[in-house]
């Protein structure tokens, strides 16, 4: 068989090559642990990829050292790191620890040779051609296929050289959304990949304009994943052992509370229909809630308590009843949102009343094992998150999560409740089908090509061979 007929063969296959440069295990940080020397060295060699590893496996130590390598062996000048906004005032402590200088910019004006930080906000202040090497933590802000921040990053740093993707959560809602990390990534566009391994679902079932895996591609697409992604949940999922990496006791307290309340016309409730009035019942019922939330934190006057608001009201209302605690809201200063998540992530606060989009995402809060939502939206990835900000590997003690709602707002929590199982189920399958091909992948195992190996003696007819019996 040629040369080239064996390139063709190898081009047929749903894998992405390496584009970075290769660097021994060894030769990595000496205190990152097993399984994350080998995700660093694997992502050196991939150039562009994602790291989709559960909360506490190290995806901050994993980018750091991503960093620190490519300055270090001259592949970049300058590095972005794009996070959350109380994240990146993280990244540059454990900078520091890590022995990493980590610069938090503003703007494009702030950044300097080496590794610099911002938020998402602020990408439109800086120029991405400045910059050799991205990385996105928490990546899935990706997700939404039309959102204007996806379109903006991949638009943005469509000709960067090095791109590295790092989230908990790549697809909290459904496998399609990966799709937009492989866009970003310069892997496959997302129409290519809908059409490759995806169709329509069809409309008997009401999903129109919905898509499912082609069933005879599964192999194909998780091998391809595995090309340029890591989903892993334990070290374990690849191959390491899991020492230290047990979690604690999860316990979820559901409180539904009892209140007299109707639909306009209605002589009692039925069940809540639309937004408006999900937004009306969260807004008459704001004290019964505050009130029962403050009952179960005064339960436990030595705990410390990271209490989720959804609206200014009930925040206001648990700072009002409840002694030293500090309210953490989008209008406030970046200085003071940064100085109060951090003493509070010091054990200097003892109640933190925030919200999700604030701090649900990226922040290290062990010290802490006791939360309260007082009030439920019906994202599934933000109620992860949420947890995983106390629930996580380092976390020594058991933690008790409380949702308080009023007995209207049920359906939201058993909305909740199915996302986490369905959430639960497409993760696990991820996993265990990508499982196989990341190992090669880590051991550098995987060399892009098929086997062919005919079963029959090819046929083939007299006019295409010469004299000698080969091919024309």
């Amino acid at each position: 068989m040629t040369t080239e007929y064996m390139t063709f063969l190898a081009g047929k296959r749903p894998t992405v090559p390496d584009a970075g440069f290769r660097v021994a295990p060894g030769e990595l940080h000496a205190d990152l642990l097993p399984h994350q020397r080998a995700i660093v060295a694997w992502a050196l060699r991939k150039g562009r990829c994602a790291v989709w590893a559960d909360t506490g496996l190290g995806k901050a130590f994993i980018a750091l050292e991503w960093s620190r390598q490519l300055l270090a062996r001259g592949q970049a000048k300058r590095v972005l790191i794009l996070a959350p906004l109380a994240v990146a005032q993280q990244f540059v402590r454990e900078g520091t620890k890590w022995g990493v200088p980590v610069t938090y910019a503003r703007d494009g004006s702030q950044s300097i040779d080496g590794v610099t930080v911002s938020n998402y906000e602020r990408l439109h202040l800086f120029d991405a051609s400045t910059f050799e090497a991205v990385v996105l933590d928490e990546s899935s802000v990706l997700k939404a296929f039309t959102g204007e921040t996806k379109r903006a990053l991949v638009k943005t740093f469509r000709n960067t050289r090095y791109r590295l993707c790092c989230t908990a959560t790549p697809a909290p809602n459904d496998i399609i959304e990966l799709c937009n990390h492989a866009d970003f990534l310069s892997v496959m566009t997302q129409q290519e990949m809908l059409a490759k391994f995806f169709t329509p679902r069809g409309s008997d079932d009401g999903s129109t304009g919905q898509y499912r895996l082609k069933s005879h591609a599964h192999r194909d697409f998780y091998r391809w994943l595995a090309s340029w992604a890591i989903a892993c949940k334990l070290p374990s999922d690849l191959g390491y052992p899991d020492d230290g990496y047990v979690l604690p006791a999860l316990s979820i307290e559901a409180h539904f509370v009892a209140v007299d309340w109707a639909p306009d016309g209605h002589l009692f409730f039925t069940e809540l229909k639309g937004v408006t009035e999900r937004a009306k019942v969260r807004r008459t019922t704001v004290d019964s809630r505050v009130e029962a939330a403050i009952q179960i934190v005064n339960a436990e006057p030595a705990e410390q308590w990271l209490l989720w608001y959804g609206r200014l009201d009930e925040a206001r209302g648990l700072a009002k009843a409840l002694p030293g605690a500090e309210i953490v809201q989008g209008s406030d200063s970046v200085d003071r949102k940064e100085d109060l998540l951090r003493r509070f992530a010091d054990g200097e606060v003892r109640v933190l009343i925030t919200h999700p989009s604030i701090a649900g995402f990226g922040l290290n809060f062990q010290s802490c094992a006791r939360m309260a939502f007082v009030g439920l939206s019906d994202s599934y990835e933000s109620y992860y998150q949420s947890i995983r900000r106390s629930w996580r590997f380092g976390q020594v003690r058991p933690v008790t999560a409380h949702i308080v709602l009023t007995e209207p707002e049920r359906a939201i929590y058993n909305n909740v409740l199915r996302k986490e199982q369905e959430a639960g189920v497409l993760t696990r399958e991820l996993v265990a089908a990508m499982a196989e091909f990341e190992v090669q992948e880590l051991r550098g195992e995987t060399d892009y090509t098929d086997v062919y190996d005919p079963v029959m003696p090819m046929i083939v007819p007299a006019w295409l061979t010469t004299t000698t019996g080969e091919l024309a």
